[in-house]
């Protein structure tokens, strides 16, 4: 599950934390304010026009002046709207900017962070983080940050405009505006905590949809679809309830803005009459007063939008910097250590790791390891299911960092170096295929700088292929080049196996880690791929986990993993005549191989 959000920050304090992003884009801003002030201007102006046309033309009957004045007010009407336009010109592009700074800058983070937190939160959580609240925090930038702005420096000076007009009328207006005021503040504490409530349901919501996805075979496979969508129906209502609460929070505010100005409405109305009976107020300034007043309901109304816009962008905000403010443990030194003509050679000193979550009463689940790979060397790691096989080989590229001891290569911790340099001289193939959305050709040359088509790619590129057995490329549609789909879910397993093989051979790293891959390959395929594979672990090290006895036999030496620790390191003959324990493990696993060899007998 997602960690729990970080504690709650005033709206301005979460907001202010835009400034970095929004920095380049404020000069625009500010001019689309200006503009946007301007036509608020504009429009307060044309109600003192409209007072000394009714005061002087209209009232004297002097129809030689009225033309004058209709075309001042035509003519500040079209000012209006040309600012309006500028105002929507200045700020729509620089929120575009914004927001794919903000989403480079999430993904940029995504990548730089362990898989410690990958493994904790949901990719659904992630993806809505980067698309939907984005987006919202864009159109709050570009339309309401500019709009709370403008019409409240607008409602201010019309305030004055009125109060300067007729005391008395204008009183009557500020007065009723206070329970707006009052309710604006009631109105954050309710809506920010449904708001929140709804974004990340709406996260729960994509993470079930991309599991479901991504699990079709399975729910198909078991005829779950039906079990799979009522699971994603109760999410769905729940999210639709919660969205219910926030329309219910806006119609609320939404209640007392066209409430309040009615009521304020009704009574100026009644002292403005009275107040021209009296011959306190002329009828071109109660006309003028009013007009301004209409002028004025629109920036009052529109703060119960503007007011869930941006407590959505708050929100929206909070999320963005859950995912930033996440402390990586995984970190480049200050000053890296550089290995530019590596060996190969890689040691294990007094390894000890366990998982965050795992609780105390258990012991470390690597709990002591020692080990030393030589250069060019091909070592086997074998051990019984869940003895910490994958973990040990994730802890060469620093996909998890040791809880104690270290992990050296040529001598040097490996914390000491770069990340970017470790895993330019490591490679990994794991036994779950991960491929992208790409090329064939992308994918195989991934850990490599020459990705581009080039002599040197290339013959990497079918070296690595034909050292994987997975030649089989030539023949899709459009060969290196044919595009493999979603996590490369077109291919097979063992297609897929072989394609990741190929990517961790074709990088031409000192030091090759292959995690079980080839536990998709049917046994003449493996066997195909064992030979050619000898060819390229004469110059490179390689640490290989075995799941089968003929991956054993790549191997010039075999390690056994047994709670925790290296119990036994010799050739197979040697730990074969030696180590009891390693005896079983090679039973289990022949006994396994047997297993699958009848099975593909029995298919033939």
């Amino acid at each position: 599950m997602e960690p729990p959000p970080t504690p709650r920050t005033s709206t301005f304090r979460s907001l202010i934390r835009l400034y970095p992003y929004a920095k380049p884009a404020l000069p625009r801003i500010a001019l689309g304010m200006v503009a946007a002030l301007l036509a608020g201007l504009v429009a307060l102006a044309i109600p003192q026009v409209l007072q000394r046309l009714v005061d002087g033309p209209l009232a004297n009957r002097d129809p030689s002046q009225i033309w004058p004045a209709v075309f001042i007010v035509l003519g500040l009407g079209v000012l209006e709207a040309i600012m309006i336009a500028l105002r929507r010109w200045l700020v729509l592009t620089p929120g575009t900017h914004i927001e794919a700074r903000m989403r480079n800058g999430l993904y940029a983070r995504l990548q730089d962070l362990p898989v410690t937190f990958h493994d904790r939160w949901p990719s659904g959580q992630l993806l809505s983080r980067a698309v939907s609240d984005l987006n919202l925090i864009r159109r709050w930038v570009s339309f309401g940050l500019v709009l709370i702005v403008v019409n409240f420096l607008t409602i201010v000076i019309g305030v004055v405009i009125l109060v300067s007009m007729n005391w008395i009328l204008g009183v009557i207006f500020v007065v009723c505006s206070i329970p707006l005021w009052i309710y604006g503040f009631v109105f954050e504490e309710k809506y920010s905590v449904i708001a929140r409530r709804s974004q990340d349901q709406a996260g729960d919501l994509a993470t079930a949809v991309e599991e479901s996805v991504h699990g079709i075979r399975v729910l198909k496979a078991f005829g779950r679809g039906s079990f799979a969508l009522k699971n994603f129906s109760s999410q769905a209502e729940s999210l639709r309830g919660t969205e219910i609460a926030k329309a219910r929070a806006i119609a609320g505010i939404w209640l007392w803005l066209l409430l309040v100005p009615d009521v304020a409405f009704a009574l100026g109305l009644v002292a403005g009459v009275w107040l021209t009976s009296q011959g306190q107020l002329s009828v071109g300034e109660l006309l003028a007063f009013f007009a301004t007043a209409t002028v004025l309901r629109f920036p009052v109304e529109s703060i119960g939008f503007l007011l869930s816009m941006t407590f959505d962008a708050r929100t929206a905000t909070d999320r963005f910097f859950d995912v930033m403010d996440t402390p990586n443990s995984i970190t480049d030194p200050d000053e890296p250590v550089a290995i530019d003509l590596p060996r190969g050679r890689l040691a294990f000193e007094n390894v000890h790791f366990r998982y965050a979550d795992s609780p105390e009463r258990f012991p470390d689940l690597l709990d002591g390891v020692d080990l030393v790979l030589e250069p060019g060397e091909t070592m086997a790691l074998v051990g019984l299911t869940g003895s910490g096989k994958s973990t040990l080989t994730a802890l060469t590229t620093r996909l998890y960092d040791v809880t104690g001891g270290r992990v050296t290569l040529d001598g040097v911790d490996i914390r000491d170096l770069g990340r970017e340099d470790l895993r330019r001289h490591l490679a990994m193939a794991f036994e779950d295929a991960t491929l992208f959305s790409a090329s064939v050709r992308d994918n195989v040359l991934l850990g490599r700088d020459d990705t581009e088509a080039s002599g040197t790619a290339d013959a990497a590129l079918d070296e690595a292929l034909t050292i994987a057995q997975a030649s089989f490329v030539h023949d899709l549609p459009q060969g290196v080049d044919t595009l493999v789909g979603e996590e490369g879910m077109s291919l097979s397993g063992g297609q897929r196996q072989r394609v990741a093989l190929a990517r961790a051979v074709a990088a031409k790293p000192a030091v090759l880690i292959l995690d079980d891959p080839l536990s998709a390959l049917d046994v003449n395929t493996e066997s195909l791929v064992e030979t050619a594979l000898r060819e390229v672990l004469v110059s490179t090290t390689a640490l290989i986990v075995a799941h089968r006895p003929s991956t054993v036999m790549l191997a010039d030496r075999v390690a056994l993993l047994e709670d925790g620790r290296i119990t036994a390191v010799g050739t197979h003959s040697e730990l074969l005549r030696t180590s009891p324990h390693y005896t079983f493990v090679i039973s289990s696993l022949e006994d396994e191989e047997r297993r699958e060899t009848t099975r593909a007998e029995e298919a033939l």
